[in-house]
C-alpha cells in the first residue's frame, strides 16, 4: 500500500468524486491551502501527532536532543490539559506546537460550530499552557471539509499535511515501519546526487508520525521511537536538517 495514502480509509476513497479526493488526499487543496512539502530538499519537517503522551514524548524528546533535531508536536486538547507541564517542556526545548483538536473527531461530518469547538478548545488549551498561541494546525485523519481550513485561519494557524505517513499506529514488527520510512532516505541520496526533477529538487519531505494515541494516555508507541532511532542518524549523515515548521515554511526554498 502506498505510504502517501495509507491513513485514507477506503469507505471515504469508495464515495468517489472531487469531494472525496478534496476531504481525503494529503494534497489536495479543494477546501483551502494546506502545507505539504518543507521549502527545501534539504530539510526534514518530523511532525508527531496525537500527544502529549506522558509514557513516550518525553523520551522522544531526549531522542530528538541527542541528534540536535527539531519536530512540531500536533497536540490533543484534552491531552494537553492533563499534561501543561509536558507541553510546556516540548516548547522549551525548541520544538513548535500545533493545534490537532481537541478530541481527535473526524471533522469531515461536522457542522461549522462543532468544527470551530474542537480547534477552539484545543487552541485556548495550548495557550494556557504555554502562553503562546500555536501556529499550525494538523485535521485529524487529514480529513477536512470547507470550514476545517478556513476555522483554522481564524485562529492565526496554517494546515500541515504530509509527504510521508508511514502507518506507525499499525501493530506491525519495527523492521516493516523502517521500511516504510525508506523513500526519505531514497530521496535524500537522490538530491545528494543531483538527480531527481522538480518538484523533488525544489522542496523536502513532512512526515506524519505519533507519540500518543488518541483514546488514552501513555500508550505505548516504542516502535515509533525504535524506527527514528534507526533513521535519524542515517538522515543526518545524509545532509538532512530536521526543522519545525517554523523553518520549513518561513523562507523561499534553498
Amino acid at each position: 500500500m502506498n505510504p502517501f495514502l495509507i491513513s485514507v480509509p477506503a469507505a471515504v476513497l469508495a464515495t468517489g468524486g472531487v469531494a472525496a479526493y478534496g476531504a481525503a488526499f494529503p494534497r489536495a487543496q479543494l477546501f483551502g491551502p494546506t502545507i505539504c512539502r518543507t521549502n527545501s530538499p534539504r530539510k526534514l519537517a518530523i511532525t508527531v501527532d496525537d500527544g502529549p503522551n506522558p509514557a513516550m514524548t518525553p523520551k522522544l524528546l531526549d531522542l530528538l536532543d541527542r541528534y540536535q533535531a527539531k519536530a512540531t508536536f500536533f497536540l490533543i486538547g484534552r491531552f494537553v490539559r492533563e499534561c501543561p507541564d509536558l507541553v510546556k517542556e516540548t516548547a522549551a526545548r525548541g520544538h513548535a506546537l500545533g493545534n490537532h483538536t481537541e478530541s481527535h473527531r473526524n471533522l469531515t461530518w461536522l457542522s461549522p460550530s462543532q468544527v470551530v469547538v474542537e480547534l477552539r478548545l484545543c487552541h485556548h488549551a495550548i495557550v494556557n499552557a504555554t502562553g503562546a498561541p500555536p501556529k499550525w494546525f494538523r485535521p485529524p485523519y487529514g480529513f477536512r471539509n470547507p470550514w476545517v481550513i478556513p476555522t483554522a485561519h481564524s485562529l492565526g494557524c496554517k494546515t500541515v499535511m504530509w509527504t510521508l505517513i508511514p502507518g506507525d499506529w499499525l501493530e506491525r514488527p519495527v523492521e516493516w515501519l523502517i521500511r516504510r520510512m525508506q523513500p526519505i532516505a531514497t530521496r535524500a541520496e537522490r538530491v545528494a546526487n543531483g538527480g531527481g526533477k522538480p518538484p523533488a529538487l525544489g522542496t523536502g519531505d513532512i512526515l506524519c508520525l505519533h507519540d500518543g494515541y488518541h483514546r488514552e494516555l501513555n500508550y505505548d508507541r516504542t516502535r515509533t521511537l525504535a524506527a527514528l532511532e534507526h533513521w535519524l542518524p542515517r538522515w543526518r549523515d545524509l545532509g538532512l536538517q530536521f526543522v519545525t515548521m517554523d523553518q520549513a515554511a518561513s523562507a523561499p526554498a534553498a
